[in-house]
């Protein structure tokens, strides 16, 4: 029965989420919360209600990327009020529950499950357009969890309706993030894109794109893999320095090269109005 109950308070408020997506990578430190910031913000500015769920339980970054450091949380009964951020985005991390960003939370698989089944079933979103979650490097207890818990919106769909792939040109992070779309196929979950971050440097003085590591590796892979490719952001100091201030890089610097990529890259998403949209980007 109690297991029936909680099932339905998931259900009843994932029904409230029009479009579900998983940020995903196979390797850490290839900028993953950053696109998965800037995704929430983009859609956020394009005019939709956004909710950007950071499932990183032992590391969570959101906050500090979005500048919402200090920032607690509200509950109200079993509710769990989420922290907004601008008018169309609602942001809920681990982050907001921790005394200090050094705490370290020192957690098996069962705590971190109940700990996404909480925030997944008890925070109250209100209508969205989209929920975007921040998922933590691998295969493993977070995205699998995420995966389980979250219901499809009707049968024989996936449970969220994609992942959004992201990874740097290098060998050793492609090898990776190959793991992850095979991480999705063996859920039935569509790959809806991979995104090459880190390709390219944008030089602080004269704004021009140079490159410093290899490029096209992230295309070149996900080519192989039979993965739509959506594009390629190049490293931007800026990024740094607009979190640094607690400012949205999206605003300050709109015409940047990484700001134009980024815009471009996410297109397709941006324009997910059905349910075929999705299905035609299954992998096969």
């Amino acid at each position: 029965m109690e297991d029936y109950l909680e099932r339905e308070a998931i259900d009843r408020r994932m029904s409230q989420v029009n479009h579900r997506i998983l940020v995903l990578s196979g390797k850490g430190g290839v900028g993953k919360s950053t696109v998965a910031c800037y995704l929430a913000l983009s859609l956020a500015c394009a005019g939709k209600q956004v909710g950007l769920l950071d499932v990183d339980i032992h590391g969570p970054s959101i906050p500090k990327i979005l500048g919402l450091e200090g920032r607690t949380i509200e509950i109200a009964g079993n509710t769990i009020l989420p922290v907004s951020f601008g008018k169309n985005l609602k942001v809920m991390s681990m982050g907001f529950l921790l005394m200090s960003d050094t705490d370290a939370v020192i957690w098996r698989g069962p705590l971190k499950m109940g700990a996404i089944k909480q925030f997944i079933r008890d925070v109250e979103w209100g209508p969205l357009d989209y929920l975007v979650i921040d998922s933590p490097p691998g295969t493993g207890d977070e995205p699998l969890s995420v995966c389980q818990l979250i219901p499809a919106r009707r049968e024989g769909a996936a449970f969220p309706d994609g992942a959004l792939i992201v990874t740097t040109p290098q060998e050793l992070s492609l090898a990776d993030v190959r793991k992850s779309i095979n991480f999705c196929r063996k859920l039935q979950m569509p790959v809806l894109g991979v995104v090459e971050n880190m390709s390219g440097f944008v030089c602080p003085k004269c704004g021009e794109e140079t490159q410093i590591f290899r490029s096209g590796g992230g295309e070149r892979m996900a080519r192989e893999m039979g993965a739509p490719f959506l594009g390629r952001i190049p490293i931007d100091p800026k990024i740094v320095s607009a979190s640094d201030v607690e400012q949205s890089y999206l605003d300050a610097y709109p015409g940047s090269p990484a700001v134009v990529a980024f815009s471009s890259a996410i297109r397709p998403i941006l324009n997910m109005e059905s349910d075929s949209t999705v299905a035609e980007q299954m992998p096969q």
